[in-house]
Formats: C-alpha cells, sequence, structure tokens
C-alpha cells in the first residue's frame, strides 16, 4: 500500500490512508481517486448534504468487500467535524449522525471508507420536520428504462400544475428521482401521505406504466413503482452527486429535464461527471429557492382516505 497522503480541503488538511486501494474493480478506481471526485463537485455534494443528519454507506474493503450502514460518528473524529442528534424512539436510542457542514467532512468520510451518502429530508434545526419531498421512480424488474422516462414527464406535468418546482437527477441504478423543496410545515407522517397522494395521481395518469402497490410480492414486474415511503422518517436514499457502491462507480447525477429522454444513467460516473459538472456547474444550484406547501396534496390524501 502507498504511504498516506494529506489533501488540502477549503482550510482543512485531511488524511488519506491506503490511497491505492482499488475500489471500483471495473473502472480500476483508487480511494484516493474517489476523494478527489468528491472534491472535484464539492458546492453540489455540500449543497446535497447541507445541515442534514447523514447515514454513510462504507466500504472497508472496496466496493466487492461488505457494505457497513453506519448512523454514528466513530469516536476520534476530528473536533472541526459537526454532527446532528437524531432520536429513535421505537428502540429508546438516539445516534450523533455527521451533518456536513463543510466540503473536508465529505472528504473526512471518505477517508473513513465511505462511499455512498443517505441523507435525511430534513435538517439539523428540526430534524422532525422534513423541506424536501422525494420521488423515486423505482423500476421493478422487467420495467425498462423507457418507461422511467415516460412516468417521469407525468411527473413533470403534474408538478407544473401544483406550481412546485422539481428537480430530477439519476439514482445511480435505475432509476430516476426528483426532489421538490417544501414548507417544513409538516412531519413525516403527513409528508409520506402527501407524497403516497401523488403517487396515486400519477398512477391514475399512467396507469399501463405506474404501480403504487405496497407489497413487492404483488406487484406487476414490468411496471415503475412510486416509492412514496421514501418520505418515512429515517429512510434515505443516495444524495445528488453521491457516488454509488456499483463495479461501474455510477453517480446519482443531478439532470435537466430537458435531458431526461436521452440520459443514460450507466453512463454518469466518477469517470464522467466532474467534466460534466466543470461545464454546467451544479444544476441543483437553486433547488433552495423556492418551497412548495403541500396542502393541496393532503386535501388530496384525505379525499383518498390515505392513513
Amino acid at each position: 500500500m502507498a504511504a498516506d497522503i494529506e489533501l488540502e480541503v477549503g482550510t482543512r488538511t485531511v488524511r488519506i490512508s491506503n490511497p491505492d486501494r482499488v475500489y471500483f474493480p471495473a473502472l480500476g478506481a483508487t480511494k484516493l481517486d474517489l476523494a478527489r471526485y468528491y472534491i472535484s463537485v464539492g458546492d453540489g455534494i455540500v449543497r446535497a448534504l447541507r445541515d442534514r443528519p447523514c447515514m454513510l454507506h462504507r466500504f472497508p474493503a472496496g466496493i466487492a468487500g461488505e457494505k457497513v450502514h453506519q448512523k454514528r460518528v466513530p469516536s476520534g473524529a476530528p473536533p472541526w467535524l459537526e454532527t446532528v442528534r437524531v432520536e429513535f424512539p421505537r428502540y429508546g436510542r438516539h445516534a450523533y449522525e455527521l451533518c456536513v457542514t463543510e466540503l473536508a467532512s465529505v472528504i473526512w468520510a471518505v477517508q473513513m471508507s465511505t462511499v455512498e451518502f443517505h441523507p435525511w429530508n430534513s435538517r439539523k434545526a428540526d430534524t422532525e420536520r422534513p423541506d424536501e419531498w422525494r420521488i423515486d421512480l423505482d423500476p421493478m424488474p422487467h420495467c425498462g428504462f423507457g418507461t422511467v422516462r415516460r412516468v417521469a414527464q407525468v411527473v413533470h406535468e403534474l408538478l407544473d400544475e401544483l406550481g412546485a418546482a422539481g428537480w430530477p437527477k439519476t439514482s445511480g441504478g435505475h432509476g430516476l428521482h426528483i426532489y421538490v423543496r417544501i414548507e417544513p410545515r409538516w412531519g413525516f407522517g403527513e409528508v409520506r401521505r402527501a407524497a403516497h397522494a401523488f403517487a396515486r395521481e400519477v398512477e391514475r395518469r399512467a396507469a399501463d406504466d405506474v404501480t403504487t402497490t405496497w407489497w413487492r410480492k404483488d406487484r406487476d414486474p414490468a411496471k415503475l413503482f412510486v416509492d412514496y415511503n421514501q418520505n418515512a422518517r429515517d429512510h434515505t436514499i443516495a444524495s445528488a452527486y453521491s457516488v454509488r457502491g456499483a463495479r461501474e462507480a455510477t453517480v446519482s447525477t443531478p439532470i435537466t429535464w430537458d435531458e431526461v429522454d436521452d440520459v443514460e444513467p450507466g453512463d454518469c460516473t466518477i469517470a464522467t461527471v466532474p467534466a460534466r459538472f466543470a461545464r454546467l456547474g451544479d444544476l441543483h444550484r437553486g433547488i433552495d429557492d423556492t418551497a412548495y406547501s403541500m396542502d393541496t396534496l393532503l386535501e388530496w390524501a384525505d379525499r383518498d382516505g390515505l392513513d
């Protein structure tokens, strides 16, 4: 193994041990390559994670090895690293999770073998009131990406009717995510209920392509599931600009609505996204400019009798 190296990240110095350890065999990309990727999209990844409790998906031996889901920041973390306390009432426990406020904390997490960043949809100021609604277009095993594209356009049309700005990104897998900033007035249960009502309306408009059937075994394998449960408390999905634990080092990449019909998610990797980011900047840079009220969706939830 190569000697440890130090990276200057803003005003911090972050040590990277085992920098030449191969994390992504298909690309030959190393731990140091991963750190340099996150530095290259620094503004974007910090914006995506800022002030949010964040669960880390760690791969100490690279993505061919065991994945560790880590909520708690370990002892020995640098004193400048910020955390946020979150409660788990069901188990009578709590955890201090990473709370990104600067790029150095992202690179520290990479040093800790983090590949994927999975933030909450609420922030440190009030962890119990989400400010982000997540629309997860999750294709079933026999659902092609063409269906994902069609449903995404239905989602776009419906968001426009509601007066809500949607910010799409690839999932880093086979689907798409659309984020909507919302007023932090409701708890997780109400946000999930509103998201369910929206999913039901998408299903009505695209009945041949969409299912909201809850149990996976009961879903048509050729349809797309609009996974409203990603808005439940303590459910997380990979952030914008998060690398995924895949051999090809795919990235959950912000796109424009005009790109939905052409994007090939497999083309968005740590090898290609830095040049795209340098050319386009962060396509989600305006995401915090406006916040949507969920009142209409909650009225739909009442109409549909959704719990």
